[in-house]
């Protein structure tokens, strides 16, 4: 029996949610047992259907008690890693680097275990609100066994930063979609077709152009907005406000909240003017809702290929075009997102298990491929 662990040391948001996925999927592969770590106060874990969490750990509250966790960093990972001698895992992946991951990956390099992170920014998007997290991230890369990044955008951008070390192999996997339960196919409602724009409200994300473009289709009647996130306020938001058929709330959105504001949208829409991928994208295809997304980053990478994606230039009548054009069309099939899970995890799992035999090397490798078809790392 082969135990993988995966930790993440987050409280709120992708990263908690991300780790219970994957480990589940571990857990659902032959011959494998996942052990999943999360914050003591992740918010996941109050939620109805929990994961099962067997590795808790305590972390912090603000910038102050982080600042003390790390200073503590080295007597807790020997606590951690007396537990994780009790566990016996065999592999340990990262879902997504958090600032307290340096105690856990201190306590795995202690007891020799492999590790693989899972990268998902190369720098900091504007807006973001944690300067130190790259620096914490680059020494969790220095103390890895295997990087994987979701968009070969975010490996080039790894690989241009110096940041990658140089004896590291890196595999592209494709991000699944980011919800415990299998997604609710479209219904439908009798309304106007329904615009979801949804996540965290940073400068990014580009709203003003959102504005700008709904502002160019005019006040249609058979089309409604909604824009739901926390941010800052400002001019964008504002702008949103202002337009008949718009609706915009400021606000954390609880875990258990997400699946009903997804359930409600007919198109999801994405007007980044930056992204290394989304997470909302892949969620959005798997319950068969429409994506439109700029082409920026790694998201025409992200979406090429998917037949309820459209892309669009990151301007406001392209984006305008595209809303209007996607509104037009039919909402699709749901696809098993099971499948896709047990695909990303069986890649992973199978290029950790085959670390020994890859020379070190910056070589972007598909997590489907087969250790065999995988190209040489020189």
């Amino acid at each position: 029996m082969t135990r993988v662990l995966v930790w993440q040391s987050g409280r709120y948001g992708a990263g908690p949610l991300l780790a219970a996925l994957l480990a589940r999927a571990f857990g659902r592969l032959g011959g494998v047992e996942s052990i999943l770590s999360l914050s003591s106060a992740a918010e996941l874990l109050g939620q109805p259907n929990a994961p099962p969490c067997q590795l808790p750990v305590r972390t912090h509250s603000g910038a102050a008690g982080g600042a003390w966790r790390l200073m503590l960093a080295p007597l807790t990972a020997r606590r951690l890693a007396a537990r994780l001698r009790e566990l016996r895992p065999d592999f340990a992946v990262c879902a997504m680097p958090a600032p307290l991951d340096l105690p856990m990956a201190l306590a795995l390099r202690r007891i020799r275990i492999p590790i693989a992170v899972i990268v998902h920014d190369a720098e900091i998007h504007p807006g973001d609100v944690f300067p130190l997290l790259l620096t914490l991230q680059n020494a969790l890369l220095r103390r890895a066994d295997l990087a994987i990044v979701l968009t070969s955008h975010v490996g080039a951008g790894l690989q241009a930063s110096g940041a990658l070390p140089s004896r590291l192999p890196m595999q592209l996997a494709k991000l699944p979609p980011l919800a415990l339960e299998q997604p609710a196919p479209p219904e439908p409602h009798g309304g106007p077709r329904r615009v979801l724009c949804f996540g965290r409200l940073r400068s990014y994300k580009a709203l003003d152009l959102l504005a700008e473009a709904l502002r160019l289709l005019g006040p249609l009647p058979d089309i409604e907005a909604r824009v739901v996130g926390q941010g800052r306020e400002g001019a964008a938001l504002a702008a949103l406000r202002a337009l008949p058929g718009v609706t915009v709330e400021n606000r954390w959105v609880p875990e258990g909240e997400v699946g009903a504001i997804l359930n409600w949208a007919d198109i999801v829409v994405l007007p980044y003017r930056e992204a290394s991928q989304s997470g909302i994208a892949p969620t959005a295809l798997a319950a068969g809702r429409r994506v439109v997304a700029t082409r920026v980053g790694g998201l025409a990478e992200q979406l090429a290929g998917e037949p309820l994606a459209t892309l669009c230039e990151p301007n406001a009548s392209s984006l305008a075009a595209a809303l209007a054009g996607a509104a037009k069309m039919a909402p699709g099939s749901v696809p098993d997102a099971c499948a896709a899970w047990r695909e990303f995890a069986a890649g992973i799992l199978h290029t950790l298990t085959h670390l020994p035999e890859l020379d070190s090397a910056a070589t972007f490798t598909d997590a489907r491929l087969s250790c065999a078809e995988q190209p040489a790392r020189r």
